[in-house]
């Protein structure tokens, strides 16, 4: 399905301080077979959210490159990892390895794909996150997320339908 960012935003703006409540209720007193839960809402999400029509997390998030990622994104380019890092990419705060500026350099704006694809971060590759062996030890992640990714809202959005259902 197709990405409405505009109506995901007024979603978003109208729901998020419950929403954060939810996970950081889920943080604390996490339900038995929550990890059961989020593989199945995972399914269901992913049905209904293609990716390519948003983008938004290469829009406005930047993936935080390990060693081993800035040494095969740099073999790819043909570059030497110092050179990578130069050219795209800075060290915050915790000593992290974030892009430059966003959007990410390597979203093509006008396919919204990553022309980097077979070589992305590791970060990349797991966003945004949900089947993690353990999903609580990720809620602090969905927090950050629910803004900026229509699939993470949508599956904490059935997460709270569901089990406000059992309850």
């Amino acid at each position: 399905m197709i990405v409405n960012l505009r109506s995901f935003k007024q979603r978003v703006r109208h729901r998020k301080q419950k929403v954060i409540k939810f996970l950081s209720k889920l943080r604390t007193d996490p339900p038995a077979g929550l990890d059961r839960l989020a593989a199945s809402i995972d399914q269901q999400v992913w049905k209904e959210v293609d990716c390519t029509t948003c983008a938004n997390c290469c829009k406005t998030m930047s993936p935080t490159y390990t060693e081993k990622d800035i040494r095969r994104i740099a073999t790819y380019l043909e570059m030497t990892p110092k050179q990578f890092q130069t050219k795209w990419l800075l060290k915050d705060k915790d000593g992290d390895w974030l892009n430059r500026s966003l959007p990410c350099q390597f979203l093509d704006p006008g396919t919204n794909m990553c022309t980097i694809y077979e070589v992305r971060p590791a970060d990349c590759v797991g966003f945004p996150h949900f089947t993690k062996r353990k999903m609580v030890e990720y809620m602090h992640v969905h927090q950050q997320n629910v803004d900026s990714c229509p699939a993470t809202f949508k599956m904490v959005e059935r997460m709270m339908m569901l089990l406000h259902k059992k309850n």
